[in-house]
């Protein structure tokens, strides 16, 4: 589950972390303006939000000048103008696509005067499943550049006891900060592992985190992922999750219990198990084609959600044919055929269906799948399967 800035930020203030004062609007401007006499300036920054990187770098298809979603201004009056150009707008980032992003949500911070930028972040190694942390003296710009051109200037620490978090003085030489500033840094590091382990993150970015002129460093970014199976721990971050930034697909599917991630394919794909679902994907790909979605109907499949993942599947306009590959256990596969047969009825579903049964009442599914009529194909063999399915994509 992932944060926009002003609620990552919110969070670690929490944390007595140095940050920056600002205020955020969410489909409207109302009381900017006396906000912003609480907001010391110049200079004032006004950030677009949305769930996306290389925001200052990106541009709006509604253009009011030349700049991204992240703009710097002196003029207070400036302030107002830019976030009612931004607000509504939509934005274009590398990461978001050519489509963009409509700005719903604004954010507004008090500046400061920057003299050196550097990059933080926390995540769990899945190598070694420690939390680790990523620092650099090469900030405010793509980390993945640095670590491609220059990745002697990311320095990796791993922590294995909490209770003694503990950073080697050789960063400081590293990172080429003076004493007091490598004291600053600690301290920061300490309360940013706090906060992750409190809150059950999965990361923790700060891309700047900035020596202002006064030789102090401020978190001038933020942004965290929170663990989505962690969130019952933490009731009060639910309320968290922007449902505008999610695909209204991923959505439907989270209503009704199953897993699904659009893809850019044209095989559809409905499966139970997350293994045997990424099998599935990819032998697909293997004979030359690529699955539109990966979609895990759970562990007890049935029509209701047959119906619910041929809904989702028939949305997509680039799907040419679909895979269905279900492994049998409590559920049998006789009584998954016959959901799947309903659901086709119900539904009028029209694309080519190729449906593989392996366990528990395998066979039986099978007769039932290629007696409806319907023109389903039940084939047994996963790669003849695939390859099938492929055909009829083309």
């Amino acid at each position: 589950m992932n944060l926009h800035e002003y609620q990552a930020k919110n969070l670690l203030s929490q944390f007595g972390l140095p940050l920056l004062k600002g205020k955020f609007y969410i489909d409207g401007l109302h009381g900017l303006e006396e906000d912003l006499e609480n907001l010391q300036g110049p200079p004032w920054v006004v950030k677009s939000q949305i769930h996306a990187g290389g925001r200052g770098a990106g541009h709006f298809k509604k253009p009011f000048n030349d700049k991204g979603g992240v703009q710097v201004t002196d003029d207070k009056s400036k302030v107002i103008s830019l976030a009612n150009s931004m607000m509504g707008n939509i934005l274009v980032t590398k990461q978001t696509g050519p489509e963009g992003k409509k700005i719903n949500r604004i954010f507004i911070e008090e500046g400061c005067k920057i003299d050196r930028e550097f990059y933080f972040s926390l995540l769990i190694d899945r190598k070694t499943s420690e939390l680790t942390m990523m620092a650099s003296s090469a900030g405010g710009v793509d980390i993945e550049d640095v670590a491609e051109k220059n990745p002697e200037k990311i320095h990796t620490i791993h922590f294995n006891d909490f209770e003694k978090i503990s950073i080697p003085d050789t960063l400081k030489e590293d990172l080429e900060i003076n004493t007091n500033q490598f004291i600053q840094f600690k301290d920061i590091a300490k309360k940013l592992v706090k906060a992750f382990i409190s809150i059950d993150a999965t990361s923790i970015e700060i891309n700047p985190l900035v020596l202002n002129s006064d030789g102090n460093f401020v978190l001038l970014d933020a942004k965290i992922s929170l663990d989505d199976n962690a969130i019952f721990r933490h009731p009060e971050l639910e309320n968290l999750k922007d449902l505008t930034e999610e695909d209204p697909l991923e959505l439907e599917a989270a209503v009704n219990d199953m897993n699904y991630v659009k893809l850019e394919g044209s095989i559809g794909c409905m499966v139970n198990g997350a293994g045997l679902a990424m099998a599935t994907m990819d032998i697909i790909k293997q004979f030359g084609q690529e699955p539109a979605n990966f979609l895990d109907l759970g562990g007890t499949a049935n029509k209701e959600r047959a119906i619910s993942g041929f809904k989702i599947i028939q949305s997509d306009p680039k799907v040419k044919s679909v895979l269905i590959n279900i492994f049998g256990g409590i559920i049998h596969c006789d009584m998954i055929a016959s959901g799947i047969i309903e659901a086709v009825k119900e539904l009028n579903f029209k694309l080519p269906i190729v449906v593989r049964f392996q366990g528990t009442n395998a066979s039986e599914g099978k007769d039932l799948i290629n007696k409806s009529t319907l023109g389903l194909i039940s084939i047994d063999d996963f790669t003849e399967a695939a390859k099938k399915v492929v055909e009829l994509a083309k």
